[in-house]
């Protein structure tokens, strides 16, 4: 394996933590959604709008999950909180089930079963962020992402602290000026992928058996975090040597594969049938 997968380099931009940091928080659920044709719907408009109830359920279970979880003691975030759910979009991540059916009054009917990411408006869960409840365990899941310097040159070992306002499971993944992929943690070394909430994390440290020292060649890089309370869907590695793992999906791949949160069954009675979900990515460069 050549040195470049060994040696990581990285950069922190000169701007605040919030303008060099693309973050984005949602809730992993599941819905079920139901259409009958009549005598004025097509199967094809059939199955259309059952994904449309589908998708509404989907909010509604999250607005309500995310209602209970949260305890901001401020109405006015609160109501933010809400605005935040009111204003959802949907994401389908996954097909469990989908299915004609006879009803004996309605006729053909369709039916289907998902697992979705609910994700609220970004501009009301800035304004949650900006009133300073980031820190707050009982706020919705933040994790916030910085680096030791403004700038790093040619030879200079950087570190990368990580912190969330409640507990978390993440894995952090790299991206260099070559499209490499690379999963710091976890890592051979460094399996717990569990963190406390409150508490700002480094890496590398510890048990990690490699250092993120900058060399060629320069240029935009990332540095990406998947978080959630539950833990994270399984992801495909293979062991690159130097204490890292190395990872050949696109990046869109891992983000639906690492989504592959496992959820109770959403018709058991007391089950939560919900997770939040943030995503975090760190933009940086490396000059010589």
């Amino acid at each position: 394996m050549s040195k470049r997968f060994l040696v990581f380099m990285l950069v922190a931009l000169w701007l605040p933590f919030h303008s060099w940091c693309h973050a984005a928080q949602s809730t992993i659920t599941q819905s079920e959604g139901y259409a009958c044709m009549g005598d004025d719907k097509s199967r094809k408009q059939t199955e259309a709008e059952a994904l449309v109830d589908a998708k509404r359920k989907a909010i509604e279970y999250a607005s309500t999950y995310m209602k209970s979880e949260t305890k901001v003691n401020n109405f006015q975030l609160e109501k933010d909180l809400v605005e935040a759910y009111a204003r959802a979009s949907v994401k389908i991540i996954q097909e469990l089930e989908k299915s004609w059916y006879k009803d004996p009054s309605l006729g053909e009917c369709f039916r289907m079963k998902n697992k979705a990411e609910v994700i609220p408006d970004d501009n009301a869960i800035a304004a949650l962020s900006k009133a300073g409840v980031a820190e707050d365990p009982h706020a919705p899941l933040d994790v916030r992402l910085w680096t030791d310097k403004k700038e790093y040159r040619q030879s200079e070992k950087i570190k990368i602290y990580m912190k969330g306002n409640k507990p978390f499971y993440a894995r952090i993944v790299y991206k260099d000026v070559k499209g490499n992929i690379l999963q710091l943690l976890p890592n051979p070394h460094r399996s717990d992928n569990y963190f406390n909430g409150g508490v700002v994390y480094e890496v590398p440290s510890g048990n990690d058996h490699f250092i993120l020292e900058v060399s060629p060649p320069f240029g935009e890089e990332n540095i990406l975090v998947y978080a959630s309370p539950s833990p994270l869907g399984d992801l495909p590695v293979q062991d690159g040597g130097g204490g890292i793992y190395q990872i050949h999906s696109e990046i869109r791949d891992i983000g639906v594969k690492t989504r592959g949160i496992q959820l109770k069954d959403w018709t058991s009675a007391n089950s939560k049938a919900a997770s939040e979900f943030y995503e975090s990515k760190l933009m940086i460069k490396t000059t010589k």
